[in-house]
């Protein structure tokens, strides 16, 4: 999508006069791009029509266009215009297509000479062009046919040589309509229409020093849609947004106490959409062609965090599959042991911590600042789509001075009763220097009703099938915590 905005025609089928419409009227470009690869485009332009039929001419629409997707209205008289026909040709001049259309014919091939270093001309025919027809998905990548002096070979020969293509070639993918207009005059149409493609995520870099952090957040905008947008007024879309497919940013703005001169440029906003977000960069852009570019999301400072140790040592065991028929019939289940402990950060997304806007998932990378003033990095971990006053916890990786250790010490099933009675030992030994606080994590996943029938330590339910316990481990020393849970159906 090339200058200003979209290049519409409009030609009379009966006269075959041509009109252009105004290259700078109407309104600019509005892209809304969803963190799932994807993207609508709308544009409204104006249009001198004839009465009856038109045929129209749409260009600079992308090549990864959904053809089903599209929608050409008039805003201001939908009842005066009808669509008669609706085409879109996504098939470009290039090599590829040429040698398409070029299958069973005779082609041109221009090589090198590797005695003499002369280019000389081939003649060869094509068989196949290889590839599968271009434009399309799912091919298995055959190689071309070409016959040479009545031998095949799986291989071009050469550079092929064409020759000139007709009017009808395009160079940009073509939106063309046949439209009836009920009186001659200036319409304003509205096209839209769903690409692949453009996508966006958020992604954060946090700098610790001591018990605080300065949080810069970025919007990272890809195009792979082979289309430019000037201009363009564009918008984010954070959430999973249902969609029926063939097989085939938060605003978050820092408040300071001091207004500074001259004011900073306006960042960016956000605003409940339905069960989404979304986030509106604060000026036009221009998304290059097949380019990523990143956009200032949130800046904010001085951001309290918590670091943590959490032990879960049956986590990788209880998201890898399980199934509740093998909590049921295996009586190992759950008991394997995982040794390290993570080490976390945790902080509020709260107006009292600096923050207080929804933050739309992405990756937040950590860096600490060291006693010589050197930034090293020290860990990065995905975030989930955070609502405001909820905590975010990053796992920065191991902990290399905390291990744990886990076993089963009873497992008792009573069929009469129609319960189980299950226990575990968990072992937390700290290496360092200093006492060490530990959140330890439990999956009661053997049925969904259960009760504690005893513990060693107080412990919090996270939800309905997870419990926490919260220790201290001595410097250079060790914590035990045992469990008796009761499961029954």
């Amino acid at each position: 999508m090339r200058g200003a905005g979209f290049v519409l025609i409009a030609a009379v089928a009966a006269v075959g006069g041509v009109a252009r419409g105004a290259d700078d009227a109407g309104e600019g470009i509005q892209i809304t791009v969803y963190n799932q690869d994807f993207a609508l485009v709308r544009q409204v332009r104006p249009l001198r029509l004839k009465e009856g039929e038109n045929e129209v001419r749409i260009g600079g629409v992308t090549s990864l266009l959904e053809p089903e997707s599209v929608v050409l209205r008039d805003r201001q008289d939908p009842k005066g215009l009808r669509i008669l026909e609706q085409r879109y040709s996504g098939e470009t001049l290039s090599q590829a297509s040429m040698l398409h259309r070029s299958e069973g014919k005779i082609v041109a091939f221009q090589t090198i000479n590797p005695a003499t270093g002369r280019k000389e001309v081939v003649s060869g025919k094509v068989i196949r062009s290889g590839s599968g027809r271009p434009g399309t998905e799912g091919e298995d990548g055959a190689p071309p046919i070409i016959e040479v002096d009545g031998k095949i070979q799986f291989s071009l020969p050469g550079e092929p040589l064409f020759d000139p293509p007709g009017p009808d070639a395009l160079l940009e993918p073509q939106l063309i309509w046949s439209l009836w207009s009920d009186r001659a005059g200036e319409r304003s149409l509205e096209l839209s229409y769903l690409t692949r493609g453009l996508g966006w995520q958020a992604t954060y870099n946090a700098v610790i020093t001591g018990t605080r952090f300065d949080l810069t957040g970025w919007i990272t905008l890809t195009n792979s849609s082979r289309a430019e947008f000037r201009d363009a007024r564009v918008k984010l879309m954070a959430g999973e947004v249902n969609r029926a497919q063939p097989a085939r940013a938060r605003g978050m703005m820092m408040e300071t106490a001091t207004a500074l001169p001259p004011p900073p440029p306006p960042g960016v906003s956000e605003r409940t959409l339905d069960e989404y977000h979304l986030y509106t960069l604060p000026r036009q852009v221009t998304i290059a062609t097949d380019g990523v570019q990143q956009f200032e999301l949130c800046r904010g400072g001085d951001v309290p965090v918590e670091r943590l140790y959490v032990y879960d040592g049956a986590e990788r065991l209880v998201y890898a599959g399980w199934s509740p028929e093998m909590t049921r019939t295996r009586p190992d289940f759950g008991t394997e042991s995982d040794t390290r402990v993570t080490s976390m950060l945790e902080f509020t997304n709260g107006k009292t911590s600096g923050l207080g806007m929804p933050l739309p998932a992405g990756t937040l990378k950590v860096y600490r600042a060291d006693a010589d003033g050197s930034r090293e990095f020290i860990g990065e971990s995905a975030i989930g789509h955070t609502a405001i006053d909820e905590k975010v916890r990053v796992s920065l990786g191991t902990a290399f001075d905390l291990t744990g250790e886990r076993r089963q010490t009873n497992y008792r099933i009573d069929t009469t009763h129609q319960n189980a009675d299950e226990s575990f030992e968990i072992k937390l030994r700290n290496h360092k220097k200093e006492p060490v606080d530990v959140r330890v994590v439990e999956h009661l996943v053997r049925w969904p009703a259960w009760k504690m029938v005893d513990s060693s330590d107080p412990y919090q339910a996270t939800d309905a099938r997870t419990i926490e316990f919260r220790v201290k481990i001595p410097p250079e020393g060790e914590k035990v915590i045992t469990y008796h849970a009761r499961y029954s159906w």
